[in-house]
């Protein structure tokens, strides 16, 4: 299947000027339909291009072009995408066999010529290429050696290309967890620099995103999901909305999960990352903890109330004229459509305030005018007019009845009573009864 009779390449190693730097040519020039070779030459004129000093990314695109136009499954054109069914086996004359050895041979034979730089390869072939080895069996090394070529580059996988069914007939499972954590753990093993950044919140987006396919499997076992989900730290989501979406899925699918582990799956999302479409769609979800659902409304509640205090923070600082600030600074963002109506209502209500204050200050003002002008017509300078005159007469009036008493006493006393009266006049009264 794959070793033809070799014919004349279009170009060699040594017709094609690798020295500078200005050449620009494609793995395509190289070959097309009509230039076959066999895997053996492939290798040898490989390895003199290699020592031309051609860059690793075109070796690499060398090598991606080759496998894709002998081996269909290899290809990332899903048209090309060529499955043997057992009408193909019976009109091809080698056996099942020495075409699946062919196959297995063909994939080993390319792992080991690939170029040991990082991005040389595309990951989405290196995921194609490792699908096919787990499919032929290949040797171990070779498989191990495509895991950890995978792992540098997790963050460039797609969904589509990491969607690998398994192989194994003692797994229950249609797609290969298993593989996938291996490539997650080797991802988390690597160097800070390599799987920090975005980077890891790529994995982490990928991940969630295998998980909500994987769910779907009623084979999927809980500790499965739970060790897939659990491989990243808490950091590498940025939102919780694609776990939330998997961790439901997987309730939905697999209806017997016990309470206790219920808990233990929704242990795993941090309702503070939720969006407000993913906790509005968690409050109202039956297949949730309560506890679950309680700490997603207080999250939710928190973040509203957080907003209200930002967003009255912002228009206080917005009240403020630019010589206070010191600079006009330019606003951060367009103010929405309800947000500028509640700014305007806002500030309406403040106007009435003020006026209905002004107007409560003019009205104490008039009042306090008033109260001081009655103080000053009817002082206490006032009183005396009317009250010590009337006084003074009571007074003279009491002066002179006293003094005609007197004078009338004075007149039938003898001169012996008299001095008794004198002497009784020194002696206090309360002393004059004591002494009687």
């Amino acid at each position: 299947m794959f070793t033809q009779t070799p014919k004349m390449m279009k170009l060699s190693p040594e017709s094609v000027n690798l020295t500078g730097k200005s050449t620009h040519f494609s793995a395509e020039c190289w070959f097309d339909d009509t230039c076959i070779l066999d895997m053996d030459y492939f290798v040898k004129t490989l390895s003199g291009i290699k020592a031309k000093g051609v860059r690793p990314e075109l070796i690499g695109s060398i090598i991606t072009h080759y496998a894709s136009k002998w081996l269909p499954d290899l290809s990332n054109d899903e048209g090309s995408e060529v499955f043997m069914g057992p009408k193909d086996f019976e009109d091809s004359p080698e056996s099942v066999t020495a075409i699946w050895m062919k196959k297995r041979f063909f994939v080993e034979t390319l792992v080991g010529i690939l170029p040991p730089e990082k991005d040389s390869i595309p990951c989405n072939f290196l995921l194609r290429l490792l699908r096919v080895a787990n499919m032929v069996r290949v040797e171990p090394s070779y498989r191990v050696d495509l895991e950890k070529r995978i792992s540098w580059q997790l963050d460039e996988a797609s969904l589509k290309e990491l969607l690998i069914p398994s192989f194994v007939h003692t797994c229950g499972t249609l797609l290969d967890v298993e593989l996938v954590l291996r490539l997650v753990k080797r991802f988390m093993n690597l160097d800070e620099s390599v799987r920090s950044g975005s980077a890891l919140i790529k994995v982490a987006k990928l991940v969630d995103n295998y998980l909500a396919e994987a769910a779907v499997d009623a084979n999927l076992t809980l500790s499965e999901f739970f060790g897939l989900a659990d491989a990243l730290p808490a950091h590498a989501r940025s939102t919780d909305d694609g776990l939330y979406r998997a961790i439901d899925t997987y309730l939905k699918t697999h209806p017997g999960v016990s309470k206790q582990e219920r808990k233990t799956l929704c242990r795993l999302i941090d309702s503070r990352k939720l969006s407000p479409e993913a906790s509005l769609h968690a409050a109202q979800n039956e297949r949730l903890p309560v506890r679950a659902v309680i700490q997603v409304l207080l999250s939710e509640q928190t973040k509203v109330n957080k907003h209200q205090i930002d967003w009255s923070g912002s228009f206080i600082s917005g009240m403020r004229s630019p010589n206070q600030l010191g600079l006009i600074e330019p606003p951060a963002r367009c103010m929405s459509k309800r947000e500028m109506n509640v700014q305007q209502m806002e500030i309406k209500r403040l106007k009435e305030d003020v006026l209905r204050l002004q107007s409560q200050c003019m009205t104490m003002q008039s009042q306090i005018e008033k109260l001081l002008e009655k103080k000053r017509g009817s002082g206490l300078f006032g009183w005396k007019k009317i009250i010590v005159p009337s006084l003074v007469n009571k007074v003279d009036k009491i002066g002179e009845i006293d003094r005609e008493t007197d004078v009338g006493y004075v007149a039938r006393q003898t001169p012996g009573d008299m001095k008794t009266r004198l002497v009784r006049g020194r002696t206090p009264n309360k002393w004059r009864k004591s002494l009687s």
